[in-house]
């Protein structure tokens, strides 16, 4: 790793955590950026070379998105710094990552480590160092990022990682970027730091996306049900089934990221991003197994209403309709997803759990329950 590491002193310093995993889909990554040049740069859009490379921080950057985003960005020849806590390792080979472009990478990502919240802290490490452009992955409240604006004054664009969540339920959809949303929903934070952005006048692009897969993801999305799948389990499903949902691959939301940068069509935008088709709760689950060579599932359905499962989610997904137009990061930014959702899902299975690492242990409890009294209504 290159050599700047501030390391922020008011907080105690923590020992680097071995990693889960070792290696990750590079022949996948550079294919991507490969891609994006020949065939969907469009006019107008930022055609990256040395004499444009921008000195970038990242907020977050080791646990899922940001891993890919970083990579992208530094073969794009930008000097890219990650702020963490220093609680997960800077860099990890990852699968089918050669040895040379991991010591490639990993000598020139640089760390700042501290507390987002630690306001001083931020403010005077960022003011420090200076950035051009800031990667905002992982925040969540307004009041994290006042902090940031403040110390850099002079930033060219603030990049966020919002969600899809914050928009208001609705009978009609898709979504789109200029529909309703929602001020109590749990991602209200999202929404008021894009208030925030607007309304202090930053040059800034913010993502939305929908439910985020891919190899390392942290959420119980396709692990979910892989881990069903491989213990030849039926998968419990709510209601009928036919719920239509949406998801995307984190390698083509990172390639979202990246192609906004400096891109002046994505000026003070908004941008849904998310995969090109949607899918049911049930079309999900066979396209998971079909994705990782496992027979057709049996489903079963259940009315969530007639259990009481406690603290414990017995579905991963938010039992409605729910999913987003990406017309207009297709149209405006020449962005398209790469992968199809059982081209995607299996790019996670052989990458991720079919290697055996996954973040949560399977637990069927709810599950368990659920059949239970399938079984006594069957009998």
């Amino acid at each position: 790793m290159a050599s700047l590491v501030v390391v922020q002193h008011k907080q105690p310093s923590s020992a680097v955590l071995p990693s889960s995993f070792s290696d990750f889909n590079g022949a996948r990554l550079t294919a991507s950026v490969q891609y994006k040049r020949k065939l969907w740069q469009p006019k107008g859009a930022l055609n990256v070379t040395a004499s444009s490379a921008k000195k970038i921080l990242i907020m977050g950057g080791t646990r899922f998105i940001g891993i890919f985003l970083s990579r992208l960005l530094v073969k794009e020849g930008h000097q890219v710094t990650l702020f963490t806590r220093g609680k997960a390792p800077i860099t990890q080979q990852l699968p089918g990552e050669s040895e040379a472009d991991f010591a490639d990478f990993s000598s020139k990502i640089l760390h700042l480590k501290g507390d987002r919240k630690d306001f001083e802290f931020v403010k005077s490490s960022l003011s420090a160092e200076g950035f051009d452009v800031v990667y905002d992955i992982n925040g969540r409240e307004a009041v994290e990022v006042e902090p940031i604006l403040d110390a850099l004054p002079s930033l060219e664009q603030y990049i966020y990682c919002s969600s899809a969540g914050v928009y208001l339920k609705t009978d009609y959809l898709p979504h789109f970027e200029v529909d309703a949303v929602d001020p109590k929903s749990r991602h209200k934070g999202k929404l008021e730091t894009e208030s925030l952005l607007e309304s202090r006048g930053v040059n800034y692009t913010s993502l939305r996306p929908v439910y985020i897969y891919g190899p390392l993801n942290y959420n119980p999305v396709e692990e979910w049900f892989f881990h069903r799948l491989k213990a030849g389990r039926p998968i419990p499903i709510p209601n009928s089934g036919i719920q239509v949902t949406q998801l995307g691959h984190v390698k083509d939301l990172a390639r979202a990221f990246v192609q906004v940068l400096g891109n002046e069509k994505a000026s003070k935008q908004i941008f849904n991003i998310s995969g090109e088709k949607y899918v049911t709760f049930d079309g999900l689950a066979k396209a998971c197994a079909k994705a990782a060579g496992f027979p057709e599932p049996e489903i079963i359905h259940f009315n969530p209403k007639e259990f009481d499962f406690g603290k414990k989610k017995p579905f991963p997904f938010r039992d409605q309709h729910f999913f987003t137009s990406i017309e207009k990061a297709k149209s405006l930014l020449g962005w398209k997803p790469e992968f199809d959702l059982v081209e995607g899902l299996a790019d996670s299975y052989n990458l991720d759990f079919g290697r055996g690492t996954f973040r949560k242990e399977a637990d069927f409890e709810t599950d368990d329950i659920i059949l239970g009294k399938s079984l006594v209504l069957q009998s």
